[in-house]
């Protein structure tokens, strides 16, 4: 994924719950349905991760991915 975010036609952002292994929520990134990566807040953990399914991703995407995340995703923890 190292083609500027721009030039990327077939994105598409997914807010995703998780209450099994982990407990929170966040986004998940897929381009061309593949999988690229997720930022997830983990309420149990008080954490926020970010998983890369791919191992190139470029900085543009990564950046558009955090501000996604920080629109779309409250950042307050729940208990």
């Amino acid at each position: 994924m190292n083609r500027p975010a721009a030039d990327i036609a077939n994105k598409k952002w997914v807010v995703a719950s998780d209450v099994r292994n982990r407990d929170g929520i966040g986004i998940e990134l897929y381009v061309d349905e593949t999988l690229v990566l997720e930022i997830f807040r983990d309420d149990t953990k008080m954490t926020r991760e970010v998983t890369l399914h791919k191992q190139e991703v470029s900085l543009e995407l990564l950046e558009e991915a955090i501000a996604t995340f920080k629109k779309e995703i409250p950042q307050d923890f729940l208990d």
